[in-house]
């Protein structure tokens, strides 16, 4: 490549893994984070163009089957021009882009043209989606070889590029992508070129996602397994005495919520901690935030809370957000955490009481039962009579603390740190998908998160169930007219992921 490129821009050609965004490398993550443009596949995790900055350029160019949202001499042409502009530009390929991906094809385009660019690979589903069913493409005790090929081309045609009597007779392991269509072709051909009828096959579709599930034959039955189960593409088809170790090794698809479809719709900066659990336990999540946080309008009185922080006998927080919005501004205007005094701390629950913790302070009340009441009667069992208060909270609430601790001889002021507002963007496409294919399972964690929801006016299919974090919130959801399925008896992730595995696993052991 030519030194002089640099002005140019320069394009990455990265893997985006097989599925799981867990899977995604770090490189990928990093090129993803710098994007002018992004160009990204269809089996592109949805998640991945939020890594991207907000005024990136986002391309769709999805290939699958015979529907292309660009054909590959449009995309060869698009990363091109956007990398002659100058531009860093991303294009994102599933799995690995120099396995069947075509990425060799688009290196070469830039690089007869003299413009910059880098390789990124990506784990395969080659590889990786073997691995999720419980089957290790080589094993000591079967095979040390592994022979990948791909199913896209029709063995029945002349001109086919494979060798079909040299991979029917390589020994140990074959993995073919692309190739459920032709199934009936490609294992016909391979046992007439001298396959063993009876080797172990297995397919794993839509691999290391919620969505993945397997089929488990043999060479002469897995085209009439495929038919009768009607198992479509993407899928990976695996062949040797490897797919026996399934059996003992089948780890991915014993996770509890495998196969559920679970919308979240708490803040995008609030989801990770429960969206995370979720996917722990084998739920695709869909992520349709109702509400985002700003900062409260009225800075000045903000900051006159922080300035006079230091002279309360105690400060009042009620969410981890309100916890960070005001000791994140406390650190930007102290040095020194001892500039707060000795000011005593309350929280709401356990999550506000870690996220304190983060900040180097400790806790002094929280009580049994987290939400407002609770706190209240944490309150009457000490001494707060003529006691300074300063509630750190957002501005949309429900008004029943000040009240409560105003009739306790309390002095009470409020400190608003942030305010929530009606979430409109949607960058992943969220919306459509929920509409487009339903889901098993909505939850809310807030009653704000209820209303904006409730605001959209998504239709909701006839099976999905509502989940809610708490009582307080399910009060909400009933007064909006939703009936609720699943309630946790605690306002705490963990009550309320164990609530949701409980729902669709009532006879599981704890």
């Amino acid at each position: 490549m030519n030194s002089n490129t640099s002005s140019q821009g320069i394009c990455y050609l990265v893997g985006a893994g097989p599925g799981d965004i867990g899977l995604v490398t770090l490189k990928a993550k990093a090129c993803l984070e710098k994007a002018d443009v992004l160009v990204y596949d269809a089996l592109s995790h949805p998640d991945l163009v939020t890594w991207v900055p907000e005024n990136c350029e986002i391309i769709y160019a999805g290939k699958r089957a015979d529907q292309h949202a660009l054909t590959q001499d449009q995309i060869n042409a698009t990363i091109v021009e956007k990398t002659k502009e100058g531009k860093c530009v991303i294009r994102l390929k599933g799995g690995d882009p120099m396995i069947f991906g075509r990425g060799g094809e688009e290196a070469a385009e830039l690089a007869e043209l003299g413009l910059k660019f880098e390789i990124v690979p990506g784990i395969s589903s080659s590889i990786a989606g073997p691995a999720y069913a419980g089957i290790p493409v080589t094993h000591r005790s079967h095979c040390s070889q592994l022979t990948l090929f791909t199913g896209h081309e029709d063995p029945t045609k002349e001109d086919t590029s494979l060798d079909y009597q040299q991979i029917a007779q390589a020994r140990g392991t074959k993995v073919f992508l692309m190739g459920v269509s032709r199934m009936a072709a490609i294992t016909k051909t391979l046992i007439e070129h001298g396959a063993n009828p009876d080797e172990p096959m297995a397919l794993v579709r839509w691999a290391t996602t919620n969505r993945q599930e397997s089929l488990v034959g043999t060479l002469s039955t897995m085209a009439e397994l495929v038919k009768k189960n009607n198992f479509k593409s993407p899928a990976v088809a695996v062949i040797g005495g490897v797919v026996n170790e399934r059996e003992k090794i089948n780890w991915f698809e014993q996770r509890p919520l495998l196969g559920k479809r679970i919308v979240v719709t708490r803040t995008r900066q609030q989801s990770s901690a429960l969206k995370q659990k979720l996917v722990d336990l084998g739920a695709e999540v869909i992520e349709i935030p109702t509400i985002r946080m700003v900062p409260a309008s009225d800075q000045d009185t903000f900051n006159d809370c922080i300035e006079n922080a230091y002279t309360y006998d105690w400060i009042v927080f009620t969410s981890p957000n309100g916890v960070e919005y005001f000791l994140d501004r406390f650190f930007e205007r102290f040095d020194d955490a001892r500039s707060l005094g000795g000011v005593k701390i309350a929280a709401i629950g356990p999550g506000t009481a870690k996220k304190i913790k983060q900040y180097h302070f400790a806790t002094d009340l929280i009580p049994e039962v987290y939400h407002a009441e609770g706190l209240i009667e944490a309150f009457k069992k000490e001494d707060i009579d003529h006691h300074t208060m300063l509630y750190v909270k957002p501005k949309q609430t429900r008004d029943i603390l000040t009240p409560a601790l105003r009739d306790m001889n309390a002095i009470v002021d409020e400190c608003v740190v942030y305010e929530t507002v009606a979430e409109t963007r949607d960058i992943t496409g969220a919306k459509q998908r929920l509409i487009d294919e339903g889901a098993d399972l909505i939850t809310f964690t807030s009653s704000s998160t209820a209303e904006h929801f409730k605001a959209l006016n998504l239709p909701l299919n006839d099976d999905c169930k509502v989940a809610c974090m708490g009582p307080i919130t399910s009060q909400a959801l009933g007064e909006l007219g939703y009936t609720v399925d699943v309630i946790s008896s605690e306002a705490t992730i963990n009550a309320f992921v164990e609530a949701i595995v409980d729902h669709f696993n009532p006879t599981a052991q704890n």
